[in-house]
């Protein structure tokens, strides 16, 4: 999996930029407020349709000054070079490319660029809420699995409904009779979603323990365990299985549901239990634990893509050694030999000594040659 150029036109900062990295390590320098951050952000963006920073849509993306911004890259994926495009718009839907054909959601690009990002928020997988850890969950699922990506957007679809729905009944009492159609639509979905979840939580579990035991040198243990719906004990089980037992949990919280105008139950309200040496992370780690914890996942979720897919997926680490020690710094560097990788930072200092990468000078959207 290689980005082999990148084209961007009003998006954030970037007037208009083209660059070409490496197959290998791109070291991307600039001082802070340059759109370093920015520039793994477009890529990233080419994975699945959307930013890591922005929870406000594709307006943020879009330069102040501009209507539209576009986002093109030339790839190498599933053996083949690809092209992908993404044109965003103030005024209108945005558009998404494959090869020159238009996508009809966001959901078909998955598998076609894959991506494992690290940035410093990233520590808030181990101290925030459960809404930070599915995102994990998802992230990774959607760029595996196409058909999780459209499990997942119908059932994001089918809460928004049902939502309007617990929201809207007092005025309008005849949308209660939708509810029995949408809750078994939703158990249906949701059993689809927890199966593989549960899954690839596992996966996760053993490969990321092994990680975390070499980069803690032998003295910490990670476990990583899915937690679902109280009704549900055992989500490793075939959706058809899961199906009553979502439906259970449904009706135990209807009262509720109504009350509140908010659905209550279902797979949008999972988490994941992450615990170091049997103790709860997300309590107990330092900070220091906690954003070795943090690395080790995605370091160990970069493994699962090229176990999967057979090649390694694209590393975005964003400013994340500045804050690391030596001996993590080292370690992390030591563990980047393979596959495409793109690291920001503010200046070169250890990392050249470290590691022989293409270094990327970036000023103010532009890419700055150096002599």
């Amino acid at each position: 999996m290689k980005v082999h150029n990148l084209f961007l036109d009003g998006f954030r900062n970037y007037e208009n930029f083209t660059a070409a990295f490496s197959d290998r390590v791109n070291i991307i320098v600039g001082n802070n407020a340059q759109g370093k951050t920015n520039l793994l952000e477009a890529i990233y963006f080419l994975t699945a349709g959307h930013s890591f920073r922005s929870a406000k849509g594709d307006r943020d993306l879009i330069a102040f000054n501009r209507d539209e911004a576009t986002i093109r890259a030339t790839i190498f994926s599933c053996g083949r070079e690809q092209t992908l495009q993404a044109h965003l718009s103030r005024v209108r839907r945005r558009r998404l490319y494959a090869n020159d054909v238009k996508l009809k959601t966001a959901a078909e690009l998955s598998g076609r660029l894959t991506a494992v990002l690290f940035c410093p928020d990233d520590i808030e997988i181990i101290r925030g809420g459960p809404a930070l850890r599915r995102r994990l969950l998802d992230g990774c699922l959607c760029q595996l699995r196409p058909r999780y990506a459209l499990a997942l957007s119908e059932y994001n679809r089918l809460i928004d409904h049902k939502t309007r729905v617990l929201r809207d009944h007092h005025e309008k009492p005849s949308l209660l009779g939708t509810l029995e159609d949408f809750n078994q639509r939703l158990a249906e979905t949701g059993a689809e979603i927890i199966a593989v979840r549960a899954a690839y939580t596992n996966l996760l579990s053993r490969i990321a323990a092994r990680v975390h035991h070499k980069f803690s040198d032998g003295v910490e243990n990670l476990t990583i365990s899915y937690k679902t719906v109280k009704t549900i004990d055992n989500p490793h089980q075939k959706p058809a299985a899961l199906v009553p037992l979502l439906r259970e949990h449904q009706q135990s919280h209807m009262k509720a549901e109504l009350e509140s105008g908010l659905c209550l139950s279902g797979p949008h309200k999972d988490d994941l239990e992450i615990k170091i040496n049997d103790i709860p992370a997300r309590t107990f780690a330092s900070q220091g634990q906690a954003r070795t914890a943090a690395l080790s996942i995605k370091l160990a979720e970069r493994e699962i893509h090229f176990e999967d897919r057979g090649e390694y997926p694209v590393l975005l680490l964003d400013d994340v050694l500045s804050e690391l020690d030596k001996k993590r710094q080292s370690f992390v560097l030591n563990h980047i030999h393979k596959g495409q990788v793109f690291i920001t930072c503010c200046n070169l200092g250890d990392i050249s000594a470290v590691v022989d990468g293409h270094v990327l000078t970036i000023e103010a959207g532009c890419l700055v040659e150096k002599l």
